[in-house]
């Protein structure tokens, strides 16, 4: 039970850091760009209605029976996970870009600056709010939020651990959110390639395992099955990005 309870800590803390990095993102360049109160304004807002969300989702899932839950759940899990560790895969045998933060908040701050003027503020007294700046941090945050809200209620309810699964999403949010704003700029140092890579991993691994108990399969071990599909999976995404760069290599013409 500590072994699953450790990796259920890991996946949700992995997976809401790189939502986290690139809410972050977007942030910083809304209140570059245009406005800090603004982009602010639009953090608490997005805040707000994550909370309501959660509010109403939230006892809704945890009444679904705990199967089904699994079953739907470890779906789910199995179609991002494979989605996540395709891309990362991609990425690190050289077939496709690799995610750079700083690129993205360039084109975020250039598109901010670009329209700056052209969305008009709401002013009330001393109070003016930057209409485009609003708008850019509240659809970042809460986007990537429904993110995190999504990790939280899958992970934590199919475990019935949905306190330890919003423990993690907090650190790793509040980790994230202070480093961006103690540099104010993009975390392009955070290896979010790497991340993907491994919440690829765990989310396909923690996929399998609670589809197969939610079809009635019984894992040796209980949840320390885990400690052994996660690196099983993790060794054979590994070997296909190997076999992929020796034939990327293969195909790329000498200097």
């Amino acid at each position: 039970m500590a072994g699953g309870a450790g990796a259920l800590f890991l996946a949700v803390f992995l997976a809401c850091a790189v939502e986290g990095v690139e809410a972050t993102t977007i942030v910083l360049a809304a209140g570059t760009a245009r406005d800090w109160r603004s982009a602010g304004a639009g953090v608490a807002a997005a805040l707000v209605a994550l909370g309501v969300i959660v509010a109403v989702l939230g006892p809704a899932v945890s009444a679904v029976p705990l199967t089904a839950l699994r079953l739907v759940v470890g779906g789910l899990l199995l179609v991002f996970g494979l989605q996540w560790l395709r891309k990362a895969v991609l990425r690190a045998s050289g077939f496709k870009a690799r995610h750079d933060e700083t690129e993205i908040y360039r084109r975020q701050l250039a598109g901010a600056g670009a329209v700056r003027g052209a969305a008009g503020g709401v002013s009330g007294g001393r109070l003016r709010v930057d209409g485009y700046g609003f708008t850019l941090a509240f659809k970042g945050v809460l986007l990537e939020g429904l993110e995190v809200v999504f990790i939280v209620l899958t992970f934590g309810a199919s475990q019935h651990q949905i306190g330890l699964a919003s423990i993690a999403a907090a650190c790793a949010v509040l980790l994230v959110a202070a480093a961006g704003l103690a540099v104010r700029a993009p975390l392009a140092r955070v290896p979010e390639n790497t991340l993907k890579f491994v919440v690829g991993v765990m989310l396909t691994a923690f996929g399998l395992f609670w589809g197969a108990e939610g079809a009635g399969t019984h894992w040796p071990g209980s949840d320390a099955a885990l400690l052994v599909l996660i690196p099983a999976v993790a060794l054979w995404a590994l070997t296909l990005t190997a076999v992929l760069g020796r034939q990327r290599s293969r195909h790329v013409p000498a200097a």
